[in-house]
């Protein structure tokens, strides 16, 4: 029998425990405990098996009483769904189209026994997800939320850039990498002394640009959202005011730009984005600091007021939480 239904056995065992059997026969007491279960010349009470299984079966207590507080809060709806299906087929990729092989991997990685099994505990933690980011947005602070609107939100702007590819063959040592790195970067700090120099932009990138899609334009991009480029590029822009260029050429997986920033819209108001911003905020959190998901479940049990009638279930429910932070801190 799995933990999961030996602790849903307990679970009935102790409620009926002072009621009678179905056919009229009270269950026999021993010691002052309900006998659960007999074998010839030996009964079990209870109690004894309450005592022998409660710090071993904590995880699943667990389970249960987050399944009591999230289940209703966040009922399953078809985001959930479709993550979770999403991840049952990942793991049965690694399966191929064996069953066995399925089974293997999530008793071996996840402790469960069948798919059904699988669903629901991913599920639960979809839940646990949602509960954890939701309590971490509603404790930001006013002034945190300002900060990141300060410096990170922005509308959108416009900007011209002249790229240098580095060119190399596949087959190129790392040496020949290295040498077209350095002639791709001489490339772009020569155009910069161009423009230093008095040299049109648009002139440039017509002459220099290997962005066949915007060198005919002067190197045009129009309009855009920081956030559609890649992050060195960005925060390049950033940078710059309106008609003022890189001074340094700027590296990014394309290669090196010389960029021009031309234009600039007024960014949303805070109360647009103020949403968006919790959620970005609530998981940078999380992504800086692993414990931080523990120590918030930790947290929202503790807001919803659980109450502990057993010392010892208590501890073991403690110590097993400040295990899984102390595991993510290391991690």
């Amino acid at each position: 029998m799995k933990k999961r239904e030996l602790i849903m056995v307990l679970t009935t065992i102790l409620a009926v425990s002072f009621l009678t059997t179905g056919c009229g026969r009270e269950i026999p007491v021993k010691n002052g405990s309900k006998v659960a279960v007999s074998t010839k010349g030996n009964k079990f009470t209870a109690t004894e098996y309450y005592e022998k299984i409660k710090e071993d079966n904590i995880g699943t207590l667990i389970n249960m009483i987050d399944h009591s507080l999230f289940d209703k809060k966040y009922k399953t709806n078809d985001e959930e769904t479709k993550e979770v299906d999403g991840q049952v087929n990942q793991i049965r990729s690694y399966s191929g189209d064996s069953e066995e092989t399925f089974v293997s991997i999530i008793q071996q990685y996840f402790g469960v026994e069948t798919e059904e099994e699988l669903r629901e505990m991913l599920s639960l933690e979809y839940k646990r997800n949602k509960a954890v980011e939701d309590y971490l947005k509603d404790n930001l602070k006013d002034s945190e939320i300002k900060k990141y609107y300060n410096e990170n939100v922005f509308g959108e702007v416009q900007a011209s850039h002249i790229l240098i590819t580095i060119d190399v063959k596949d087959d190129a040592t790392d040496e020949e990498k290295e040498d077209a790195d350095k002639e791709a970067k001489k490339t772009a700090e020569d155009i910069i002394k161009q423009l230093d120099n008095g040299k049109k932009f648009s002139t440039l990138a017509k002459k220099y640009s290997k962005d066949e899609a915007n060198a005919s334009k002067g190197g045009d991009l129009g309009y855009f959202d920081l956030s559609t480029m890649v992050e060195e590029f960005s925060d390049a822009v950033k940078k710059l005011k309106v008609n003022e260029y890189t001074k340094e050429p700027v590296k990014t997986e394309f290669g090196y730009h010389v960029i021009l920033k031309t234009g600039e819209k007024e960014k949303k108001a805070l109360k647009e984005v103020k949403d968006t911003i919790k959620e970005t905020l609530a998981k940078q959190k999380l992504d800086d600091d692993k414990s931080l998901y523990y120590e918030t479940l930790k947290n929202v049990r503790k807001k919803n007021k659980i109450t502990w009638n057993d010392d010892t279930l208590k501890k073991a429910y403690e110590e097993y939480v400040e295990d899984l932070i102390k595991k993510a801190k290391n991690s």
